[in-house]
């Protein structure tokens, strides 16, 4: 009988074992399709963008949100237009920063070295390739509509829109590999990919981007942080196999 139980044990150690490591390789695989998906994406939408073959999409989508009768004036009452500014914020670089120094300071309390070295090159990494691609293309900014926001650089991508990717997602990335729990993984991404939607639809409701801009902006802040979850992987297996 006890070796019937011993038996037992080490049958179900072992399906557990197997079921966390099918876990383990399934996001793997599912970063590396959000990298290649993203990469994918970003390219068509760059090509098609400078063809100009997104233009009438673009002003259609854009005069959507605005009033038919008066395009100055977006859709809904004076506090709707208040909460895209509020949304449109989470985006910029004053909260970011403010965003990515709470977020070192846990991963240093926590011990999570690696995780935080990480994240102080990641993200400003990201931001970097954002202010570069912005411009390389050099795309006008909308003037179907008056800008409710203030804006001083190019159009194409969304800087708001790549950076908050870029910062909300690189963090919950590198947040979702040192918690166990899969509810926490859930909600530390689920968060992540809120604020990172109101951010760029903020972006298109406030006259200051064309929908494209914030679709490639999404497209290359998730790439970029599908391979900050990839790099965070390797470090922690090189450590595991090191010790």
């Amino acid at each position: 009988m006890k070796h019937i139980a011993k038996t037992e044990r080490v049958g179900r150690r072992g399906l557990s074992l197997l079921a966390r490591l099918a876990r383990y390789e399934l996001g793997a695989l599912l970063c590396i399709l959000v990298l290649s998906g993203g990469i994918w994406g970003f390219i068509e939408l760059a090509d098609d963008v400078s063809e100009g073959d997104t233009q009438s999409l673009d002003e259609t989508l854009l005069l959507s949100l605005r009033n038919p009768v008066d395009h100055t004036d977006p859709l809904g009452p004076g506090w709707v237009e208040e909460l895209g500014r509020d949304f449109t914020a989470l985006g910029g670089v004053g909260v970011l920063v403010l965003v990515v120094l709470v977020a070192l300071g846990y991963l240093l309390l926590a011990r999570r070295y690696r995780a935080a070295l990480l994240a102080a090159v990641a993200v400003p990494g990201g931001i970097l390739l954002s202010t570069i691609m912005k411009a390389g293309f050099d795309r006008p900014r909308p003037d179907l509509v008056p800008h409710d926001s203030i804006v001083y650089t190019a159009s194409f991508p969304s800087g708001h829109a790549m950076m908050s990717a870029v910062t909300y997602l690189t963090l919950a990335a590198l947040l979702i590999r040192v918690q166990p729990e899969l509810k926490l993984k859930a909600y530390i991404l689920g968060v992540a990919l809120l604020l990172t939607l109101l951010v760029g639809i903020s972006r298109v409701y406030l006259g200051v981007h064309w929908p494209t801009d914030v679709l490639a902006g999404w497209t290359a802040g998730a790439a970029w942080a599908a391979l900050c979850w990839l790099a965070m992987r390797w470090m922690q297996r090189r450590e595991q196999v090191a010790s």
